[in-house]
């Protein structure tokens, strides 16, 4: 009876840290969408918690803006109030970052403690606590790229900090699962495949933030084709000026590349749903609940593309990479390599 309790309390503690990781995940896209990830110049990892109270501290903080290139280059119109604006969302997730590392090491330290952790259990919370901490550093790491010179946020940077963060998702509803019971397949070749469309969802992730950081999305705000070709012959340009980093670094290529992963990660959804019928004579729900969420994350990612990335939309997109996220770790996390496909 005491352990269920104990178990219980962690699970909870363990789910609402997946959720409010996945709320950091949020925000950060409507703080990217905003435009306002530059307005907050410095980082105080604790006096930074409190907000300007006062008019001449919005002047103080409104000031050192004005002096950063984002300003100089873009923003010599804004006002006070605009300035206010854009602080909002750079500061509440800063804030829920900070919020987020009091509710995991607290009940950590509690939990600890009173000896509710076994070895095992103390290893995981180790990790995830470092992999938290590193996803801050390297938030601010990001946000530093575009505070000098030009101000833009490096997208190799931007992806960094969006990976880890789901990443750090993964890893915790990895560990959750460890207190819910599961039956697990045993299948080679479905094990492959959901591994596989997990490793590619992470590739498509990576995309997604190097056409966010490009803003690759407002370019082709059409489909299926790009234009009106399905592969712009501008290419042989873009190729010619970047060679293979046009892969990386050109926003219509990146754009194409972020649309083909969407044809393969469906088309492997596809794969899975039938692989897993012809193993088990049936499908499952999770299996189900896969191909519904890669289906309305596609439709989500082309009417995202054709009104050119509005806020509701963008965000929407990144939630739905979220619940993807999840559902391809339980798939894997309830498939084994052992045993005859």
């Amino acid at each position: 009876m005491e352990n269920t309790y104990k178990n219980k309390a962690i699970l909870i503690w363990l789910i609402l840290g997946c959720v409010l990781v996945i709320s950091m995940v949020v925000i950060g896209g409507i703080t990217r969408l905003t435009q306002s990830g530059l307005s907050i110049v410095e980082w105080k990892p604790i006096s930074g918690i409190i907000p300007p109270l006062s008019q001449n501290e919005w002047q103080q903080t409104f000031q050192q803006y004005k002096e950063s290139p984002e300003f100089i280059h873009y923003r010599m119109d804004f006002t006070l109030s605009d300035f206010k604006e854009i602080y909002f969302w750079e500061y509440l997730h800063r804030l829920l970052g900070r919020i987020i590392g009091i509710i995991f090491l607290v009940p950590f330290l509690y939990f600890w403690i009173k000896g509710y952790l076994d070895s095992s259990l103390k290893k995981k919370l180790i990790i995830i606590f470092f992999l938290g901490l590193f996803q801050g550093v390297l938030g601010w790491y990001m946000v530093k790229s575009g505070l000098v010179n030009v101000p833009h946020v490096s997208h190799y940077r931007l992806a960094a900090h969006l990976i880890t963060a789901f990443g750090l998702i993964a890893y915790i509803f990895w560990v959750i699962l460890d207190f819910i019971p599961q039956k697990r397949i045993k299948s080679g070749n479905l094990f492959i495949w959901n591994l596989s469309f997990l490793i590619l969802l992470f590739f498509q992730i990576c995309y997604g933030a190097f056409v966010a950081g490009l803003k690759a999305g407002k370019w082709y705000n059409t489909f299926p084709k790009m234009g009106e070709e399905w592969i712009p012959s501008s290419f042989s340009y873009e190729f010619k000026h970047y060679w293979l980093w046009a892969m990386l670094e050109s926003p219509p290529v990146v754009q194409f590349i972020h649309r083909a992963f969407a044809y393969i990660i469906f088309i492997l959804g596809l794969i899975i749903f039938f692989q897993a019928y012809r193993k088990l004579k049936y499908i499952p729900k999770t299996v189900i609940f896969l191909l519904i969420l890669i289906v309305a994350q596609f439709n989500l990612g082309v009417f995202t593309l054709l009104y050119a990335v509005p806020i509701s939309l963008g965000v929407l997109h990144q939630i739905f990479a979220a619940f993807l996220t999840l559902s391809g770790i339980y798939l894997v996390k309830g498939s084994t390599p052992f045993g005859k496909s």
